[in-house]
């Protein structure tokens, strides 16, 4: 009788056994994937007192600037918290030269956002566009550094809206309205139009009291 053959060991190396061929290193000297940022994402209910953790990231995005920065204004007590690219823009203008402007200012920001986050601190960001890659990055930055990671979106009445921002708003509404934000790595989100923002009366950043 033939006996069966004897059989092969194959060693996996660590970095080899998550499973998916997508987290194995890449070869031909390929930059790594980004990091896969899905998290299951809780879509809130307006309330007066909106409660988030210490130290988190909320991005506030607006079709209408003005909205913005009125309800920021009035909401976030802890003004060093509050950045913005266009913030970065006006104290980098006159000191870089305009062609290096924006460049300039966005690494700043990134840096401010990374350097509060690393020390738990609170960011509030007021994004400039309602288009995701410009959350990405910041969405990245307090992933890797395991901090909770809010967004708070804010509707305007239709005539403020440009009409080339019309699409990423309506994609953005409807991602939000079905929890399918938790893709970008955002864990909890909240819609608020008409009288809704206007009824809310604080944020807070604090720990929910022990019962």
């Amino acid at each position: 009788m033939s006996s069966r053959p004897p059989s092969r060991s194959v060693k996996i190396s660590a970095d080899e056994r998550t499973g998916w061929s997508s987290d194995r290193p890449r070869r031909d000297g390929a930059p790594p994937r980004p990091a896969d940022l899905t998290v299951h994402c809780r879509v809130l209910a307006p309330t007066e007192r909106l409660r988030y953790s210490p130290g988190s990231l909320l991005i506030v995005v607006s079709a209408s600037p003005a909205e913005r920065e009125a309800f920021l204004g009035r909401l976030i007590e802890d003004r060093a918290s509050l950045l913005s690219l266009q913030k970065v823009r006006s104290l980098l203008r006159g000191r870089v030269p305009d062609g290096e402007l924006d460049a300039r200012a966005q690494e700043l920001l990134e840096a401010a956002v990374l350097k509060r986050l690393q020390k738990r601190e609170t960011v509030v960001l007021a994004a400039e566009t309602l288009a995701p890659d410009e959350r990405e990055r910041f969405l990245r930055i307090a992933a890797a550094l395991r901090r909770p990671r809010h967004l708070i979106m804010l509707e305007t009445a239709r005539e403020q809206v440009p009409a080339e921002e019309r699409t990423a708003l309506n994609a953005l509404r409807r991602a939000l309205d079905a929890g399918e934000l938790g893709r970008e790595g955002v864990q909890t989100a909240l819609r608020l139009g008409g009288g809704s923002a206007a009824d809310v009366k604080r944020i807070v950043f604090r720990s929910a009291p022990r019962e």
